[in-house]
């Protein structure tokens, strides 16, 4: 299983960027849930937003009212549209997946999302 992550870049604040994150090798199996998460330099990795397989979603409170987690239209894939970025946002995002017997097994390699003031 892979997740690819792309859609990161440069922006200037209050600007939009839509990460997209797609699996491959999932061809038997749905996760449970996909969501995203973010590395600032210095700090620690921060769930951003999450979605499960029933459609909830979740998100931290810094990102709430800007940020839209949603489903993709293959299967096994999410987005995240970020609106209004602020300096604070400036993070490498992680796609991540959960299957039933281990939340968040699986990673994608991260994609910068760069905010200037």
């Amino acid at each position: 299983v892979q997740l690819q992550a792309s859609g990161g870049g440069l922006v200037p604040a209050g600007g939009s960027l839509s990460l997209s994150c797609a699996a491959s090798g999932t061809f038997f199996f749905a996760f449970n849930a996909m969501g995203w998460y973010r590395q600032a330099p210095g700090k620690q990795r921060e769930l951003v937003a999450a979605l499960t397989g029933s459609g909830s979603t979740n998100y931290r409170d810094s990102v709430t009212g800007r940020f839209t987690i949603s489903r993709g239209n293959a299967k096994n894939s999410v987005h995240l549209q970020m609106n209004n970025l602020k300096p604070e946002d400036t993070a490498v995002y992680y796609c991540a997946a959960s299957i039933p017997s281990r939340a968040w097994r699986y990673w994608g390699q991260g994609t910068l999302v760069t905010v200037s003031s």
